[in-house]
Formats: C-alpha cells, sequence, structure tokens
C-alpha cells in the first residue's frame, strides 16, 4: 500500500534553487570542520553549507555563539552550483533589511505550504502536482500565493475558477486530444477552500488601555460608576468597550476588533467620554497608558496582576485598623451593585 501513498514534499517555490545574492530560511543541522551543514526550509530542505569565514565580519572566538543546530534564520545566497547540488550561504553578508524581507516572506509561504499539504494529505493527492496547477500559478499572478489565498476568503470562484489545466484523451478518431479543464475537481476546491478560510480568516486583536481615575467628592464611587458606564457606551458592535478596576485608583479599558486603527480610536473616545464625566465632578483623569494592541502574553499578566491583587486583599479582609482608600470607592462591578470599603 505504502506505493499508493501520494508524495507530500514539494520545495514551496516553482524555482528549483534560490538566485544568487537572495537571502534565504535555513535550519543548521549539524557543524563539520569547515562549517555548518543547512537545509534550506523553502526548497524541500536541500542541503546548503555556511563556511566559518562566512559566518561573522569580527573575528570568531565562539562558533557556537555565532550557529547553533536547530536554529532557524535568514542567510545569503553567495553561489549555485545546480550541476553538482552545492549551495554556499553566508550569515555575515545578509543585512537588516534582507532579514526583515526574509522572515516575512517564509512566514508567508510556510502557511501557504502547510494548507497545500494538509489538502494534498487529506485529498490523497501529491504535492507538487497541486503547486504545479494551483499554487505556483497564484505565486506568478499575485507574486505570493499567500495574497491569493487572502481573496479566497472573501471570493474564491472568480480566483479558482481561472485556474486550469491540460489533459490529453483519445478522440473518436483516435487521435489524441489536448483539452483544457478546470485545475480543480469541486472536491478538491471545496477541500482547499475550506482550509484556507480557516487558517487564513483575520483574527480579532485585543486593543487595551491603562487609565487612573480618581474623584474624591461625596459619592465618588457613583460619579465613577456613571464615568465607566459612558465609556462603554461609547463601543459599538465592531469595536465593544469594556471598562475593569484592577485595584483603585487603576482602571484597564479593551476592545476587540478586527481593525487595529478603529480599535485605537473607539478607545481614544471612551477615554474621553470618562474624562469628561470625571472633570463634571472635580475628579481625575489620567492616562497611564494609550491604546495600543495587545497579546495574549500580557492580557495573561494582566489577568495574574488582577489574581493577585485579589488575594492580596482577600488576605487583608477583616482587618478592621486598614485605612479607607484615598479613592473613596471600591471594587466596582458597572453592572452590579456599588460596593465601598467601610
Amino acid at each position: 500500500m505504502a506505493s499508493n501513498t501520494p508524495n507530500l514534499e514539494c520545495r514551496m517555490y516553482e524555482a528549483r534553487y534560490p538566485e544568487v545574492d537572495m537571502a534565504v530560511m535555513i535550519q543548521v543541522k549539524n557543524i563539520a570542520d569547515m562549517g555548518a551543514y543547512v537545509s534550506l526550509l523553502e526548497y524541500n530542505n536541500i542541503e546548503g553549507m555556511i563556511l566559518f569565514s562566512e559566518l561573522s565580519r569580527r573575528r570568531i572566538r565562539s562558533v557556537s555563539s555565532l550557529i547553533k543546530v536547530g536554529r532557524q534564520e535568514p542567510v545569503m545566497v553567495l553561489r549555485v552550483d545546480k550541476d553538482k547540488g552545492y549551495i554556499d550561504l553566508s550569515k555575515r553578508r545578509v543585512a537588516e533589511e534582507d532579514i526583515a524581507t526574509c522572515e516575512e516572506r517564509y512566514n508567508k509561504s510556510k502557511l501557504v505550504h502547510s494548507i497545500m499539504r494538509h489538502v494534498a494529505e487529506t485529498m490523497q493527492l501529491d504535492l507538487e502536482d497541486l503547486y504545479i496547477h494551483v499554487g505556483w500559478p497564484l505565486y506568478r499572478k499575485y507574486g505570493h500565493a499567500f495574497e491569493a489565498f487572502k481573496l479566497i476568503v472573501a471570493d474564491p470562484d472568480t480566483i479558482l475558477d481561472s485556474l486550469t489545466r491540460e489533459v490529453k484523451e483519445v478522440g473518436p478518431d483516435g487521435q489524441e486530444v489536448t483539452k483544457v479543464v478546470p485545475a480543480l475537481t469541486e472536491e478538491v476546491k471545496d477541500a482547499l477552500i475550506k482550509n484556507i478560510k480557516r487558517r487564513m480568516t483575520p483574527q480579532p486583536m485585543k486593543i487595551r488601555a491603562d487609565i487612573e481615575m480618581k474623584c474624591f467628592q461625596f459619592d465618588g464611587v457613583l460619579h465613577i460608576k456613571e464615568a465607566m458606564r459612558k465609556a462603554e457606551a461609547t463601543g459599538n458592535d465592531d469595536c465593544p468597550v469594556k471598562i475593569k478596576l484592577v485595584a483603585p485608583p487603576l482602571y484597564v479599558l479593551t476592545t476587540q476588533t478586527l481593525d487595529k486603527e478603529q480599535g485605537i480610536k473607539v478607545l481614544a473616545n471612551a477615554i474621553q467620554a470618562c474624562t469628561e464625566v470625571i472633570d463634571i465632578h472635580k475628579g481625575k483623569l489620567v492616562v497611564k497608558e494609550a491604546p495600543r494592541a495587545v497579546s495574549e502574553r500580557d492580557d495573561n499578566l494582566l489577568a495574574q496582576h488582577m489574581a493577585q491583587l485579589r488575594q492580596s486583599n482577600e488576605d487583608v479582609d477583616g482587618d478592621d485598623d486598614s485605612e479607607e482608600e484615598d479613592t473613596g470607592m471600591g471594587e466596582i462591578d458597572v453592572d452590579g451593585p456599588v460596593g465601598v470599603h467601610e
């Protein structure tokens, strides 16, 4: 049965070898006497070599500090001998802008490759055949197949139906004729669209701002609660605004959106709405961190911080000698009852 297994190994691009003076993504395989043997990740892991003299512009004190087995990084192509399959590479000649360009291209190509490989595997297709009829024509037409895949999310038929392949058939008169047919069967097309939509539909990003709010007036807590409601009211269906107390007087405003600029603008409006209410009641609002996109890690750190604060609050609960909060307010839940430290 093994012989029926389709080939799932293939380079990412139509060219079998990279061009000289191009930055390529490699993974270091082993370090020998003369240099390091590496795999070219975009070219189906063909082997290349970086001589030690091409590792650094400075004198090398320790090879291990410059190159490590398993590491992936961009390097510059110096020479390509297509007949012998030798590829000489340089780490020291790759410029900063080449590194950035190479990393961006590789990340896009890797995503395209992962989608293509999954479709080939699940539909029992030869991966190179799928690249010949779908992947590489899209690279040629759109500069990168990733750009075509982005368009396929919204309009799959226009892009995929333009792809064709030629098949040879024997006509009724016994003559061989060439017919042009769609590049993909309906089943393969559906599988490709489904995978592209699953992997490439944009994910909402979280935008966050950190503020301090204080209001020393009588009923300061109510005024702060009103300011929080006003802030949340500035949100919309695309960018709902939430505001949470971290620990008096620190609050965090968040929104989730597909449009970063819109998210930042919405939170800026929310802060403005908060400020107007607080100013009326002689309170004070200070922006500690302006609206910005945050990662999952930032989110987790905030959650941990809030959990620690809750824990420390519980630890001092029942301490009658504790001074009243100078903010004149306690835990606030915009939707629930107002809580004030006694």
